[in-house]
């Protein structure tokens, strides 16, 4: 067989290629990735993916990095801080800044603790540990537990976090979810057996993916938030907040509504994307009201249904809101039929953005979503 072409920049085949879905997103935090050898031979991997993603970042296959005069000098500056978790690790919603460098490992749990494990830099670094609200999008690799992520999910996540920035890595993972959709397509056409069969164990018995969502139903509000953002690279651009709150309780109709005043700056993208005047827009209600009143409207048991994890993202960014247990109704529709569901766009989007979340768990709980 004549040998494949592969792309010089995500080394993959030409046919599974994802460079043209890469979207690169500067930040102000240094990323240093380290990976494991072993990792680096794994085709669907995504730390090269997330240091093209991510310009500055620096990518270091390696399983000795303390013997590399270079990168022990970096992993030795100060302010560095290594993703890993631990009983003591710090979450990184309790810091006050994000670090001036992370360092995250790539590679399966066991080669990430072994590799920390015999590097004494990296072991002397305070760590880092988080706890994602949404399940992960990896459905062409098995992760050893429901809430770990991908080596790109992780990053995006985790920088919005340190640096208070809800939203602005998730086109990073344009790319991944690129090649997720390709390699699933891949397996579902192509003919013959699969070569590595025989090496697979047993299957588990079938889980009901709709188990959490059925679990849930007479406590679930609907959410879904839109943000007062400024386009992106804007100089000197504000912190995003949410700017318009819709919520619905599914056990009695019940519904919550509002508008908020903006606390910054308003960007102009807002009065497009709610179709209403600025002057409407500057004349909504006091943050403090809302909270009081959502906070009412939730009740002592409420579970959030989220479509992603970017509403959620916008209301941890300001003190005072209360944040119930959350279920990520698109990473349930995505394991249901196999593929993401992007929510509508343009002017006087955000009624038909709660319109298609309300419709998404209508077809999940009917089965119309098969």
């Amino acid at each position: 067989m004549e040998p494949r072409a592969h792309c010089p920049q995500c080394r993959r085949p030409r046919q599974v290629c994802w460079c043209d879905a890469l979207v690169p997103v500067p930040s102000r935090t240094r990323v240093v990735f380290l990976q494991h050898p072993r990792e680096f031979r794994v085709g669907v991997g995504t730390c090269r993916m997330a240091h093209l993603s991510l310009p500055g970042s620096q990518l270091h296959v390696t399983h000795d990095p303390d013997r590399q005069p270079a990168l022990a000098a970096l992993l030795a500056a100060p302010d560095t801080h290594l993703l890993f978790p631990s009983p003591d690790a710090t979450d990184v919603d309790a810091l006050t800044r994000a670090p001036r460098t992370l360092v995250v490992v790539d590679g399966t749990w066991a080669n990430a603790r072994k590799l920390v494990g015999r590097s004494a830099l990296l072991r002397a670094l305070p760590r880092l540990s988080f706890r994602p609200e949404f399940a992960s999008n990896y459905r062409i690799r098995r992760e050893p537990e429901d809430h770990c992520l991908s080596t790109i999910e992780a990053t995006a996540h985790v920088l919005e976090r340190l640096e208070r920035a809800p939203g602005r890595y998730t086109p990073m993972l344009s790319a991944f979810e690129r090649m997720v959709d390709m390699q699933l397509q891949y397996v579902a056409t192509r003919a013959g057996a699969d070569r590595h069969i025989r090496h697979k164990p047993p299957p588990k018995p079938p889980v009901d993916p709709l188990a959490p969502l059925k679990a849930a139903l007479d406590r679930l509000v609907l959410l879904h938030v839109e943000p007062n953002a400024w386009p992106y690279g804007t100089p000197d651009s504000p912190p995003v907040e949410a700017i318009e709150l819709r919520a619905l309780r599914i056990a009695t109709g019940e519904r919550f509504t509002t508008l908020l005043a903006p606390r910054q700056r308003l960007s102009p993208r807002v009065a497009h994307n709610l179709d209403l005047p600025e002057e409407a827009i500057h004349a909504g209600a006091p943050l403090s009201d809302t909270q009081a009143a959502w906070h009412q409207f939730l009740g002592p048991d409420a579970v959030l249904g989220i479509w992603g994890y970017h509403a959620v993202s916008l209301l941890r960014g300001e003190a005072g809101w209360i944040l119930p247990p959350v279920l990520d109704l698109r990473a349930l529709w995505q394991r249901a039929i196999g593929r993401a569901e992007n929510l509508p766009d343009g002017r006087g989007r955000a009624p038909r953005r709660f319109a298609a979340i309300e419709q998404s768990l209508h077809a999940l709980m009917t089965g119309a979503c098969q």
